[in-house]
């Protein structure tokens, strides 16, 4: 059973633990690198700065076990959210925790308003491509670079 909940700083050793494995297991997916946040980075106060400063943080247990996460920050206007940081466990993968993320996170984004919600995926992640595109994201040029794609997702009005 997949579950999803919202982090408060209160959870930042859970967030830190998955953060950690992310970095370790999948460097190149991300714009952070694991020495960034090891031993003088790896304190207290930072995770918990991280966690309050991203508008929302979610983790997903996969039969009680911590397998997936994913951030959010909304614009300032209110009108456009980026998907952040989003990362399965490789037990996890293909068993639902990136469908789950996504959606807590669209639900989110359109609960607040916003008409758009953007992310970047690393060149090549064909997989993560295709898990987005099953939520209506569409890929459009990034401005970074030929290493990334920038996929936007237009919210459903009722």
């Amino acid at each position: 059973m997949i579950v999803v909940r919202e982090l408060s700083v209160d959870n930042w050793a859970e967030w830190r633990d998955l953060r950690l494995a992310a970095l370790s297991e999948d460097p190149e997916a991300f714009s952070s690198k694991l020495a960034d946040w090891q031993g003088e980075g790896d304190t207290e106060p930072r995770w918990r700065a991280r966690l309050r400063d991203v508008s929302l943080n979610v983790l997903a247990d996969l039969d009680g076990v911590p397998a997936g996460m994913v951030s959010a920050n909304l614009s300032e206007r209110g009108d456009k959210a980026d998907l952040l940081s989003m990362w399965v466990a490789p037990p996890a993968r293909g068993r639902g925790v990136g469908d789950a993320l996504v959606r807590a996170v669209v639900r989110w984004s359109e609960g607040r308003g916003a008409a758009e919600l953007a992310l970047r995926v690393a060149g090549g992640n064909q997989h993560a491509m295709a898990l987005y595109e099953r939520h209506g994201f569409v890929t459009r040029p990034a401005q970074e670079g030929p290493c990334e794609h920038e996929m936007v997702r237009e919210a459903h009005r009722a």
